[in-house]
């Protein structure tokens, strides 16, 4: 129900006229006897009476014809903004308005899951996890041992080291990217693709390489071939490797000097990636993450490659690093719980001499 107020004005004074309402209150809901209104006007307001006549919005004409009207309107769904049901019942007293809130349903389908969480641990993570406790730092013999015992799957796992380290890769004097030649390799078959010309092309395949190409191979990359884990190039070949960027870059198979796969010595890069030299860098965190082997090393070899892992990030430290450069060292193995490992034990560890 609404009210509509009616103004006409002339030159000389405003005359207010007011329309005549029939509503009757027991007609109006609760939530309508609540509603207080606020009158809203868009007439112009002249508080000075003598200077009505100096100031004039409208010609007379125009006045004649534009009545100013105020609509004052009512909420018919004032429940909606309550946002509780509101019942009138009648007692023996009379009739009393009460608020009721309407008790919440029981979940069912997806919203009655586990958390997300919850969901993906397993009955196997569970029970292994159990094993080491959360926030202690462990000596490398001890996190070496719990590690292996905690790689229980059907698969053999790969066990891996995650560095954090106390450096912000946007800046160019605290990135970090290097190579580790791991002792006792990483247990995985590496496939070596070279790009090369001339008298280079039978030194690489005299070498070991899988593939060896120019620029056929460049085509046949462009095409979608990569069934290759490193790509080594010859500087000369660089130029034509450049329209490769776009998709070898975002698989880290881009030809790079820091990563030792753009030299000249071919046979020897392809020996040390054979071996097991393994490129890492550091994410936009500042973490660095190195696979060091298989779960079913020995802990002797685990150690040795461990600590060759830690020996080069150490000796390739960011000159633009500041403060404490080793914030927190986990290991873990592939589908096992991190292992926080004792920083400042494991950087002054040195191995047994029958190791």
């Amino acid at each position: 129900m609404a009210t509509t107020t009616t103004c006409t004005s002339t030159t000389s004074s405003f005359m207010p006229t007011y329309a005549t309402s029939t509503v009757h209150p027991q007609d109006l809901t609760p939530s309508l006897l609540s509603f207080k209104p606020q009158i809203f006007s868009v007439c112009p307001l002249i508080s000075d009476r003598k200077s009505s006549n100096r100031i004039n919005f409208y010609s007379q004409k125009e006045a004649k014809y534009r009545p100013c009207r105020v609509v004052v309107a009512a909420s018919l769904d004032a429940e909606a903004e309550v946002g509780e049901e509101v019942e009138e019942t009648e007692g023996e007293g009379g009739g009393v308005a009460t608020a009721t809130v309407t008790p919440t349903k029981p979940k069912k389908g997806k919203a009655a899951l586990p958390l997300k969480r919850d969901r993906t641990r397993s009955k196997r993570f569970l029970e292994i996890q159990k094993l080491r406790e959360t926030k202690k730092e462990y000596d490398l013999g001890t996190a070496i041992s719990m590690l292996k015992k905690t790689a229980n799957t059907k698969f053999v796992e790969s066990v891996e080291a995650h560095f954090r380290l106390n450096i912000d890769p946007k800046y160019n004097d605290q990135q970090l990217r290097a190579t580790v030649n791991l002792p006792k390799g990483t247990g995985q078959t590496v496939k070596v693709a070279v790009l090369t010309q001339g008298e280079k092309f039978d030194e690489a395949k005299n070498a070991g390489a899988d593939l060896v190409g120019g620029e056929d191979l460049i085509q046949q990359i462009k095409g979608g071939f990569m069934q290759f884990d490193k790509l080594i190039a010859s500087p000369d070949m660089m130029p034509k490797v450049a329209s490769l960027g776009k998709i070898l870059g975002p698989r880290g198979l881009m030809p790079n000097p820091k990563a030792g796969t753009v030299t000249t010595d071919i046979p020897q890069a392809i020996a040390e990636f054979k071996r097991g030299k393994v490129e890492y860098r550091a994410d936009k965190t500042g973490i660095v993450h190195i696979p060091f082997g298989k779960a079913d090393f020995s802990e002797e070899d685990l150690l040795v490659n461990l600590l060759a892992a830690v020996k080069s990030a150490e000796a390739n430290k960011p000159s633009g690093a500041k403060g404490v450069y080793w914030k927190s060292a986990h290991i873990c193995s592939s589908m096992g719980p991190s292992i926080r490992l004792n920083t400042r034990e494991m950087l002054e560890y040195k191995l047994p001499s029958n190791v």
